[in-house]
């Protein structure tokens, strides 16, 4: 990881003035009223860092109203101290761990990171695969689910069904059960019908697999793992990176807030150095993702 150097790190009006340029890259707006012209920046000893004020609708503003930094009291530098080390830790980074870096309350720490995990939700919009590549679907188990102490098979786990373009993008989600009336629209939904289709033997996937172009199974209860390039050893390296992060830095999640850690390792995995992005890419993607994602700690379900 590269270091935290910058001046956007440690100085206040560059941290807004870098917050601006990507999320205003035309310039300011208003919030209030959308405005664009007659806008000034507010100067002067008694006046808070990156206000402006409209002179239409006659309000100030900051480019904080409407995204995950809305009404925080946390400076802005080191907002961006947080996004730029949980971006870039592979396997994620504790609120304790934030809290002794960034000199902040252990509350503050796990709600800024609520926050920012917020932003790393949602995805680009287009499906995975097309025409000639392979989209790897398995699921994973984790945790137990709040009322099923009585463990009956995988019953009583929490479940992610993950979707992971080889050499390309991922998109997992939490979901309700492992079945064809759950599963089928959401890889219907997620994978384009011209991809192949690489899944473990698991019945369900037979019936959806029609659909796609190709589809191949490994059979891992008989012990195979792979029969030259079809295999699904892609999806398993990105479970490994997300049970080693869930098991040994976070430790425990409840079933409320785990589609966070979800789109957390779904963000990082989606904008790796394999496809191109570094720490400062991964970082600033991140922020093109904060805009209408207020969260309040009510919200968080602490």
């Amino acid at each position: 990881m590269s270091n935290l150097s910058a001046p956007h790190f440690h100085d206040e009006e560059a941290a807004y003035a870098y917050v601006e340029a990507r999320i205003w890259p035309q310039g300011p707006v208003c919030p209030h009223c959308g405005g664009v012209e007659r806008l000034g920046k507010l100067k002067g000893k008694s006046t808070r860092v990156g206000v402006w004020k409209c002179y239409q609708c006659r309000k100030p503003f900051t480019v904080k109203i409407g995204t995950i930094f809305e009404d925080s009291k946390v400076p802005m530098r080191l907002w961006l101290q947080a996004m730029y080390l949980i971006a870039g830790s592979k396997k994620g980074i504790s609120s304790n761990q934030l809290h002794r870096i960034l000199g902040v309350t252990l509350k503050t720490a796990w709600f800024m990171s609520h926050r920012i995990r917020e932003a790393m939700a949602g995805d680009d919009g287009w499906p995975l695969g097309g025409l000639g590549k392979v989209v790897e679907a398995d699921e994973t188990f984790i945790g137990t689910l709040p009322g099923r102490e009585v463990k009956t098979a995988y019953f009583h786990k929490m479940k992610i069904l993950a979707l992971v373009e080889r050499g390309g993008r991922s998109r997992a989600m939490v979901v309700d059960s492992i079945s064809i009336p759950e599963i089928q629209p959401i890889l219907l939904d997620n994978v384009r019908r011209q991809s192949k289709l690489h899944t473990d033997e698991a019945p369900l996937y037979k019936s959806i697999g029609r659909f796609f172009f190709e589809h191949n199974t490994v059979r891992h209860m008989s012990g195979e793992f792979g029969r030259g390039p079809v295999h699904t050893n892609t999806i398993e390296g990105y479970f490994s990176i997300f049970k080693r992060g869930m098991k040994g830095i976070y430790q425990h999640c409840s079933h409320k807030h785990l589609h966070r850690y979800v789109a957390e390792f779904n963000f990082r995995y989606s904008n790796r150095v394999a496809l191109g992005y570094n720490d400062t890419d991964r970082a600033d993607n991140l922020l093109r993702g904060i805009i209408g994602k207020r969260l309040t700690y009510q919200t968080t379900g602490a």
